[in-house]
């Protein structure tokens, strides 16, 4: 095994991050070149919604410069669960062993990579936490504070997660569990399905660790959520939550 923290396996193991973004034209241009920097062992996707302000275009003028950058190009908003799923088969069809999900608008900060992936040594995902001992949160008021612990709270005692911050999309996959896991079945595309993700994940035995990062509140653009969004993430978590009571018991990483 590599002495490198960033480099949890041997160096012939294969690492793609990937970046949902739709209207992220600026934050993409200046996202990409710190990912790899931060990992120029891996290559980066960007899955692109059809942005109507040409950020696929900026990702295909750096991916001519650098065959790293890739493109999946999708021909409509789909909403940031299928997006995100629509990445994780790339990785998989294109054989990866590891892919790194990570918000376009610097929320996650590209210095916190090496970090959450280093932690895949002992794990088969790995969370850039914002609440475990030295993470934190910048930029928030004590409304979104308020939202996000009680969405936490909401989905550990549903869903029977042991994870403390399950609604973050700063993780790291093991591909070979990702395969596991039926994608077909998912109930969210919105803003439940990180929730949701970690809830697939722990009934097919993965282990989970957490990493603490500092999350920023994004500078460039708006953010997506609004209160319709999360009225949704509250319905479909309950109804996962009741699949959960219907079907087997979940299976425990070590």
């Amino acid at each position: 095994m590599s002495s490198d923290p960033s480099q949890p396996e041997s160096p012939s193991s294969r690492l793609v991050v990937t970046v949902c973004t739709y209207n992220e034209r600026e934050n993409i241009a200046r996202l990409i070149p710190l990912i790899l920097e931060a990992l120029p062992q891996a290559d980066v996707l960007v899955v692109d919604d059809s942005s109507p302000d040409g950020t696929a275009d900026v990702v295909r003028t750096l991916g001519r410069d650098d065959a790293r950058v890739k493109l999946l190009l999708r021909t409509q908003k789909a909403g940031l669960g299928a997006a995100t799923l629509a990445g994780f088969q790339w990785a998989i069809d294109h054989g990866y062993d590891f892919v790194l999900n990570m918000d376009a608008d610097f929320s996650h900060h590209p210095r916190h990579l090496s970090a959450v992936f280093g932690a895949m040594r002992s794990a088969d995902v790995a969370i850039g936490s914002r609440y475990v001992p030295g993470g934190e949160i910048l930029g928030w008021s004590l409304k979104r504070h308020v939202m996000s612990q009680g969405i936490n709270v909401y989905s550990r005692v549903l869903l029977g997660l042991r994870a403390r911050d399950c609604s973050g999309a700063f993780r790291c996959y093991r591909i070979a569990k990702l395969r596991e896991i039926d994608f077909a079945r998912f109930r969210s595309r919105g803003y439940a399905f990180q929730e949701e993700m970690l809830y697939r994940c722990a009934r097919v035995g993965c282990r989970m660790v957490e990493t603490p990062i500092t999350f920023e509140d994004r500078i460039v653009g708006q953010s997506k959520i609004n209160l319709r969004e999360m009225l949704r993430a509250v319905r479909d978590l309950f109804l996962l939550g009741l699949d959960r009571l219907r079907d087997a018991p979940v299976r425990v990483g070590d």
